[in-house]
């Protein structure tokens, strides 16, 4: 991206507050980027978990991608309810839009996993703009903000775990994000692979019996085989999940780095998803983006 391009904010999900909206917004504009708010950006409905009703919210998404003055399109925050809107929205439209930018976690998760399949885009894994890392009063997360302008305008960060479960390299395609919405797509068409990628997984408030029965569901699914390596965020408000996760991943024998601050918590380090990336358990590192695997090496 460059300072001056147009990035659009738009409620996929669960509703956001109007003053971190607004104070998102200030931000995004600070880095001398034009930001539009969707429509329906604000709206409610009778199921107060949802940022108004379903068509109207597909409708902001749709728009947005498809406005050829958009470069990004950051989603306002996560929650609930942005993989009820896979089926409303028309990829045809969207695929002709070409390449830009869509940027989120959590809940977003869905969309990460439906545009890589349907639109074969690389998106990014980051901090939204009505959410607390971005538009707390006194100023956003100072590593979260560096992190998001290096991924938006520069050369993404390294980014530093702080534990090694199986030790090893790999390289592929990052892909993956919030480990219950990855879950909740099993059996639908936009189903997770991982094949001859780095898996990333994070989640938040699940206890370890039920980050247990998620990953065993994507294994029996097949979610994993033929992955690369595995690269673990945060797990916050999850106990110690560490058992679990080395009991359930380290026998696919690939690569597992863990503590990497992505996911919810703070700070928020950005990740591409769907460009290539790079695990090195000896710097307990997730480099990348790279273009190609050359570039990797």
């Amino acid at each position: 991206m460059q300072r001056g391009d147009t990035v659009a904010i738009v409620s996929p999900a669960g509703p956001p507050d109007a003053v971190l909206l607004r104070r998102g917004v200030e931000r995004l504009e600070g880095l001398g980027l034009k930001v539009v708010v969707g429509a329906h950006a604000l709206d409610r409905q009778g199921l107060d978990y949802l940022a108004g009703g379903d068509a109207a919210r597909a409708a902001d998404l749709q728009a947005a991608w498809c406005d050829p003055a958009v470069s990004a399109v950051f989603c306002s925050r996560g929650g609930y309810g942005a993989g009820r809107l896979l089926d409303l929205l028309d990829w045809n439209a969207m695929r002709a839009a070409g390449r830009k930018i869509l940027v989120g976690l959590s809940d977003i998760t869905a969309l990460h996993n439906a545009f890589a399949i349907e639109l074969g885009v690389p998106t990014l894994h980051g901090p939204m703009p009505a959410c607390d890392v971005l538009a707390e009063e006194k100023g956003p997360e100072p590593r979260t903000w560096e992190s998001l302008q290096a991924a938006l305008f520069g050369t993404p960060e390294t980014v530093l775990g702080d534990r090694v479960l199986v030790p090893g390299r790999a390289e592929g395609e990052i892909s993956g994000g919030n480990l219950s919405l990855l879950a909740s797509m099993c059996g639908t068409r936009w189903q997770p692979s991982f094949a001859g990628k780095i898996a990333f997984l994070e989640d938040v408030g699940e206890e370890p019996y039920r980050i247990d029965r998620m990953l065993t569901q994507l294994l029996q699914a097949g979610a994993f085989d033929g992955v690369r390596g595995i690269a673990l965020g945060s797990w916050e408000d999850c106990g110690d999940p560490y058992p679990v996760l080395q009991d359930r991943l380290a026998p696919l024998g690939v690569p597992l780095l863990a503590g990497l601050p992505v996911g919810h918590g703070s700070p928020q380090v950005s990740v591409w998803l769907g460009m290539l990336g790079v695990i090195d358990t000896e710097s307990c590192s997730l480099a990348g983006p790279f273009r190609n695997e050359e570039q990797a090496r």
